[in-house]
């Protein structure tokens, strides 16, 4: 491709409304363009990019023996209503109303349609299993789009959808599905890992994400370098500490902390170690016929509650947190001075984590406004609570596979598999024939990469001063011919035509920049659009023989004869 002939919009500044470094870049770069909060125009160069995380994942897809296709961006409202999701998605489901006044939903994701399609068609075991996937729009509508096309309202998308007989065959697709999916990131020459995850609102009963690792990722991976643990920080297990839980030493007392309401000022103020400190978190539970279950997490100091693992304990799912008036009525007392000594059992629930309950001789809230117990004994000052775990993890802890300590970093999630289960089929009513022609419910799984996301996770990813450092298998090009003085010299335009068919026959993707530019805003635009190889071309250089040779991340260029330069090429772009 010829700059002259192509459609390039680049610009020194980015939009001072851009959030992250991807954002910024994109927008520079002239990837895309903003058309709304959320939605953007993929312009040529970023197309170009985006195609080619499409074939790869499309060549992947169909190597595990997926088969494609293609279904609407819009969706009648029957089948989520079928499902019970019309109610519950929430207002992320972007509803219309045709001009008969029926509704329709712009898809967010397509479990509902594909399940429909196979319940339709697929009626014996012998039509199983069977794997569907598409790389579609999808549509959710968020709150506060940020991020540019990491967290856009429009995006790409590859779903994809098998149905089993059995769950065993289930299990068996989704390895598959998990060795293809590292096949695709490693392919798009991306650091990845894959995490166990929390299934969230797909549902089902496993999942793994997969995360590209990036200092600026919104998700918290704990993984063990001595082993192949990883998971999610909202999933990874706290293990009980191994150490017993010390003997009471020291008499129970209230002591005065005024206006200490936060733990690390109270464990200032009393000069303890944050770790000898126990916070009080007061949450409530609401069951649909108005039963209020009022609970006590008990975490230490130190420690952050987590949300997820919460959510699952019986009795609190949903939960939410308590009000200042629910506090009071419950415990007598304005948030930020409750603890466990003393509430009535018959009326709060009180949950420690597993590292509070091998704790002793610790402070906590006296339920008292300005006050603090300092020497609490479980057992003793307060009855022996239930035990979970309610944290997560932090650098340091344990390995749950026993094999290390955990280390974590940020990422930003790409791709997710699930385990659906039955949850969509028995709700749409999916089933086939057995052997003995009963009709069973099919197995589902679910397998789901963020296309468009790719893109703004691999510049996080990859970035520097200069602007954008793609992996070669996903820049818009390969190499760039950068011409000195192409409409001034015969001899550097003809050397320049020549290499650029020799390269664009032996197999590369090239862009000759034949634009009239200074040489300094030539550079300064390949190396914005993170063009992987750059190949200059002058008189001086002709006269010796020699082309210019330049890796995006090398310090210097060095002078190659054409020969030595066609070698390296092929030798850094694995072609044959």
């Amino acid at each position: 491709m010829r700059s002259s002939r192509f459609f390039f919009t680049t610009s020194k500044e980015a939009p001072a409304d851009a959030d992250v470094i991807s954002q910024k870049l994109m927008l520079r770069a002239g990837l895309i363009k903003r058309v709304a909060s959320g939605v953007y125009t993929w312009m040529p160069l970023g197309l170009r990019t985006l195609r080619k995380v499409e074939r790869v994942i499309r060549e992947e897809m169909n190597r595990a023996g997926a088969v494609e296709l293609l279904m609407p961006a819009v969706q009648p409202a029957e089948l989520w209503q079928e499902s019970g999701r019309w109610e519950k998605y929430g207002p992320e489901l972007l509803r219309f109303k045709d001009r008969h006044q029926r509704d329709f939903v712009i898809g967010p994701t397509h479990e509902e349609v594909i399940t429909d399609v196979v319940r339709r068609d697929v009626k014996s075991y012998r039509q199983l299993p069977l794997h569907l996937y598409q790389i579609q729009t999808k549509f959710r509508d968020e709150i506060r789009p940020r991020f540019g096309v990491m967290r856009g309202r429009e995006f790409l998308m590859k779903d994809g959808y098998s149905f089993h007989t059995s769950f065993a065959d289930l299990q068996r697709e989704y390895q598959v599905m998990h060795t293809a999916y590292s096949r695709i990131f490693t392919r798009l020459g991306l650091q990845f890992r894959a995490v166990a995850a929390d299934t969230g609102s797909i549902g089902g009963t496993g999942s793994h994400e997969f995360h590209v690792i990036a200092a600026t990722g919104e998700d918290d991976i704990a993984y063990c370098p001595d082993s192949g643990y990883a998971a999610n920080v909202e999933l990874a297990e706290a293990l009980t500490p191994a150490d017993a839980r010390p003997a009471p030493a020291a008499a129970l007392q209230k002591v005065a902390t005024p206006d200490k309401t936060v733990c690390v000022d109270v464990a200032e103020f009393l000069r303890i170690p944050l770790q000898q400190l126990v916070k009080a978190i007061a949450v409530v539970s609401e069951t649909t016929e108005g039963k209020k279950t009022f609970a006590l997490l008990l975490l230490r100091g130190d420690h952050e509650l987590n949300e997820i693992k919460t959510g699952k304990l019986p009795g609190l799912d949903p939960f939410r947190f308590a009000t200042p008036a629910e506090v009071e009525a419950f415990l007598g007392c304005v948030p930020g001075y409750i603890g466990p000594v003393g509430v009535d059992a018959e009326r709060v629930r009180v949950i420690a984590d597993r590292s509070v309950a091998v704790m002793g001789n610790f402070v906590c809230g006296a339920n008292a406004a300005g006050c603090h117990l300092i020497g609490v004994n479980f057992g003793r000052d307060c009855p022996e609570p239930e035990v979970a775990d309610l944290r997560k993890v932090v650098a340091g802890d344990p390995s749950p596979d026993g094999k290390g300590a955990l280390l974590l970093c940020r990422g930003i999630e790409v791709g997710h598999i699930f385990q659906l289960r039955t949850t969509y089929a028995r709700a749409l009513d999916c089933g086939y024939l057995d052997e003995q022609g009963k009709r069973q419910v099919m197995e589902m799984g679910c397998y789901g990469i963020g296309v468009s996301r790719i893109v703004g996770a691999a510049i996080e990813q990859g970035h520097d001063d200069k602007g954008i450092v793609f992996p070669a298998a996903i820049a818009p090009f390969q190499i760039a011919i950068a011409p000195m003085g192409y409409y001034r010299s015969e001899a550097v335009q003809v050397a320049t035509d020549q290499l650029y068919e020799e390269l664009g026959g032996a197999g590369f993707d090239v862009l000759l920049d034949d634009r009239d530019e200074r040489p300094g805003a030539m550079f300064a635009d390949l190396d914005l659009i993170g063009i992987p190889h750059r190949v200059v071309v002058g008189e001086r250089g002709l006269k010796e023989g020699r082309l210019e040779y330049k890796g995006r991340q090398d310090e210097a260029a060095i002078l190659l004869k054409k020969s030595a330069l066609l070698t390296l090429l092929k030798e850094k772009l694995c072609v044959a």
